[in-house]
């Protein structure tokens, strides 16, 4: 994609954005996408002459956006967050598609407009060579994503088509997207496209059980009450029209020290069900919310996302200066895009 945009040199970000939510989306996730493309991503801009702040926000967007994805990886533990929550199965996808679609917007348009104001100043170049083609193995790779991606799209969609159905409702209360996930790898591994163990260790292990270590920390919560004080306490104290932008605000705090998937999401999706009842709000705009407020600031240098884009950092760009740009420049971008798209959301809804 960026041999093929070489001539425009002003939409770099975008292509930077696109390509990393393609990869993401496909279901390497943030933390691989991000791994793989911020060192890139971070060489391109001295060799390209590109802002290195717009360039950390495309990838981390990108590689948020393609994993929110209803079938990559965070979208996959968003609908299960929100299964335990006690939302239906259909209407989780509904919601993970709304979140999705808010956290790809939302970057179109802040670099859209970063590429359409900075067009008459940019000195940016791209001298990119012609991609080898895909080989057997890659060809093969993305046909089995591809067919596992429809697979598990397919359903859902017809049972929001088609509610009537009592066939498609069915499937759809009874697909399982990790045994059709698993599935899939056992064909690959018959169809020798990759080693096992390799990919066995690019498992974010840690990740899994820092969010099973969060769920039982949460059902306890749940248990004794805590969440449905908090959430008493913010239907009664805080107005209506200021509970998704504090939402919002709560959601973007906790991420600059902490992962969506890990602390932020687990912690405060529980609460969304009951405090919508309460409020009256679409529970779609409170999921929103926290998704696009966590995310907003990931890129902060104390975040997993900022920490993977400082240490994948080439050893010639002075980190202090990144981390500087990062906490002070990209964190405060990314939040007051956040904020902004927030209160156009809730103006939607």
């Amino acid at each position: 994609m960026i041999y093929k945009c070489r001539n425009f040199p002003a939409l770099l970000p975008l292509v930077v954005f696109f390509v990393a939510t393609i990869i993401s989306g496909l279901g390497a996730g943030y933390y691989t996408v991000l791994a793989f493309m911020a060192p890139m991503t971070l060489l391109l801009c001295k060799k390209a002459n590109m802002n290195i702040v717009i360039a950390a926000l495309a990838v981390n967007y990108g590689a948020l956006a393609g994993a929110n994805f209803m079938t990559s990886q965070s979208g996959v533990i968003f609908r299960g967050l929100m299964d335990t929550a006690g939302i239906a199965a259909d209407t989780a996808f509904v919601y993970s598609s709304g979140i999705f679609a808010a956290t790809f917007l939302i970057p179109v348009v802040v670099l859209g407009l970063y590429s359409i104001v900075n067009a008459k100043h940019n000195k940016a170049t791209i001298d990119a060579v012609m991609p080898d083609p895909l080989d057997n193995k890659q060809k093969k790779s993305l046909m089995l994503i591809f067919i596992m991606m429809s697979i598990v799209l397919i359903v859902p969609i017809l049972n929001i088509l088609l509610p009537q159905v009592e066939a498609i409702s069915f499937l759809n209360a009874r697909i399982d997207i990790g045994f059709i996930a698993i599935f899939f790898a056992i064909v690959s591994l018959f169809m020798k496209l990759g080693d096992e163990k390799t990919v066995i260790s690019l498992v974010p292990w840690s990740t899994l059980i820092m969010i099973c270590g969060v769920g039982m920390l949460i059902s306890l919560g749940v248990k004794v009450g805590v969440i449905d004080e908090l959430t008493e306490w913010l239907s009664t104290n805080v107005p209506i029209w200021l509970i998704p932008v504090l939402v919002f605000i709560i959601s973007a705090i906790m991420s600059v020290f902490a992962s969506t998937l890990g602390v932020v999401a687990p912690a405060l999706f529980p609460i969304v069900p009951a405090l919508a009842i309460a409020s009256g709000l679409n529970p779609v705009l409170l999921f929103v919310c926290i998704i696009v407020g966590a995310q907003s600031s990931s890129i902060s240098p104390f975040s997993s996302g900022g920490s993977l884009i400082l240490g994948s950092a080439p050893v010639d760009i002075d980190k202090n200066k990144l981390l500087n740009a990062l906490l002070f420049k990209a964190v405060p971008i990314g939040i007051g895009a956040g904020l902004i798209a927030t209160v156009i959301i809730q103006v939607l809804f």
